[in-house]
C-alpha cells in the first residue's frame, strides 16, 4: 500500500517546467505590443491575426522568408550574448527580403531549448521585439518549446519567419541585369551569421584563440559582432533602380551572386579589390585555410553585392554613403555561353 507522500511522475521530473514557461511570458505584453493597427490580437492568442491591408501600394507582393542564425548561436549563448544573437536573427531575415526590394512587416519567432530559463527567454523575446521595431516591423507571436533530449543541455535554437511587402513593379530579382552593369560590394562588419561551425572547431582546437587580438578586441568578441541590417540602403537602391542585390551568406559571394544572374550572363569579379576585415585574416591564419575555402564559407567582407547600370555607379556609391555605408566596384557583368560559370573570380585576395 503506497503512502500519502507518494506521487506520480510530473512533467518537471522529466525536464519540462511549466512554471518556468509561465514566468518567462508573465511580463512580455509590453515588449510584444505593436503600434501597427493591422495586428488585431494580443500576445497569447493561438495564432496571430494580421489585416492584409497595405496602404500606399497599388499591387502589393508579399516576400516570405524563414531563417536561423546558424551555429553562431552556440558561441553566443555560451558567451552570454543573448541580445546580440537575437539581433543576428532579425537582421539576417530583414536582409534576405530587403535585397528583393521588400520592406519587413511582421515576424514570428521560434525558441527551442532543452531547459527553459525564464530570464534568458524573456531577454531573447524582448530583444527580438526591439530589433523588429528598429527595422520597422512587429514581432507578432511565435513558439517557445522546451524539449530535453532533443536539444543539448544549455543550448537554445532560434529561428523565425518574416513577411515583407514590395510593390510589384519595384521587385528586385535580377531579371533586369544586363551586359555592362557594374557589381558593387557593400562591406560587412565581419562573419555575420556564416562559417561558425568552422570557427567553433578552431576555438575547440585552440582555446587561446578566443582572446587573441583582432584590431584591439578579442577574437571571440570580433567573431560575434551582430549581423548588420542593410534595409535602408536596399530600399534606397531599389528606387535607383538597382538591377539586382544579393545577400552574401553561406556559399560566399559566388554562390549568392549567381542566384540573381539571368541565363547567359556572368559576373566577372576582381578579388584584389575586395576589402577584407581583419577577423577573416585571423580565421584563415588560425586554421591554415586556403583562399578557395574562405571564399566558399565566408563573406570575406562583402555584406551585400549590388548590380547597377554603369551610368548609375557614382550615384549608387553616393547614396550608399548617405546611408552610412561604403560601396565600391568589384566587377562587371558580361555575356557568356549558356552552361559556363555565372561568376568568375580573377586576381587574388589581399589579406590584411
Amino acid at each position: 500500500m503506497s503512502s500519502g507522500s507518494d506521487r506520480g511522475v510530473t512533467y518537471a521530473d522529466v525536464g519540462v517546467s511549466l512554471e518556468a514557461k509561465r514566468d518567462a511570458f508573465a511580463s512580455l505584453d509590453a515588449d510584444l505590443s505593436s503600434i501597427d493597427a493591422r495586428v488585431l490580437n494580443r500576445p497569447g492568442a493561438f495564432a496571430s491575426l494580421f489585416q492584409a491591408r497595405f496602404s500606399g501600394y497599388r499591387d502589393p507582393v508579399l516576400a516570405l522568408k524563414t531563417e536561423e542564425p546558424g551555429s553562431k548561436q552556440i558561441l553566443a549563448v555560451r558567451a552570454g550574448r543573448i541580445e546580440a544573437i537575437s539581433r543576428d536573427l532579425v537582421n539576417h531575415l530583414v536582409n534576405d527580403i530587403a535585397v528583393m526590394g521588400a520592406e519587413p512587416v511582421v515576424m514570428l519567432d521560434m525558441i527551442l531549448c532543452s531547459r527553459l530559463e525564464a530570464d534568458k527567454v524573456r531577454r531573447i523575446i524582448a530583444e527580438l521585439a526591439a530589433a523588429c521595431r528598429k527595422q520597422g516591423c512587429s514581432l507578432v507571436g511565435g513558439e517557445t518549446t522546451e524539449q530535453p533530449g532533443v536539444v543539448a543541455e544549455g543550448a537554445y535554437v532560434l529561428s523565425a519567419s518574416m513577411i515583407g511587402v514590395v510593390e510589384r513593379e519595384k521587385i528586385v530579382d535580377g531579371q533586369t541585369i544586363e551586359v555592362g552593369d557594374v557589381v558593387l560590394a557593400v562591406p560587412s562588419n565581419g562573419l555575420h551569421t556564416n562559417g561558425y561551425t568552422l570557427v567553433r572547431a578552431l576555438l575547440e582546437r585552440d582555446p587561446l584563440l578566443a582572446g587573441r587580438d583582432v584590431d584591439g578586441e578579442p577574437f571571440l568578441q570580433a567573431a560575434l559582432r551582430p549581423h548588420r541590417s542593410y534595409l535602408e540602403l536596399c530600399v534606397t537602391l531599389r528606387d535607383l533602380p538597382a538591377h539586382g542585390m544579393a545577400h552574401i551568406t553561406g556559399g560566399g559571394v559566388s554562390a549568392n551572386l549567381a542566384r540573381i544572374l539571368p541565363a547567359k550572363l556572368c559576373a566577372e569579379l576582381d578579388l584584389g579589390m575586395v576589402r577584407i576585415p581583419s577577423i577573416f585574416a585571423a580565421v584563415r591564419s588560425a586554421g591554415g585555410i586556403d583562399d578557395g575555402e574562405m571564399l566558399d564559407v565566408f563573406n570575406v567582407g562583402i555584406g551585400i553585392a549590388v548590380v547597377v547600370p554603369a551610368e548609375l555607379e557614382e550615384v549608387a556609391v553616393a547614396q550608399a554613403a548617405a546611408c552610412g555605408e561604403g560601396a565600391y566596384r568589384i566587377g562587371t557583368i558580361e555575356q557568356v555561353p549558356l552552361g559556363e560559370p555565372t561568376v568568375r573570380l580573377h586576381g587574388r585576395l589581399r589579406w590584411p
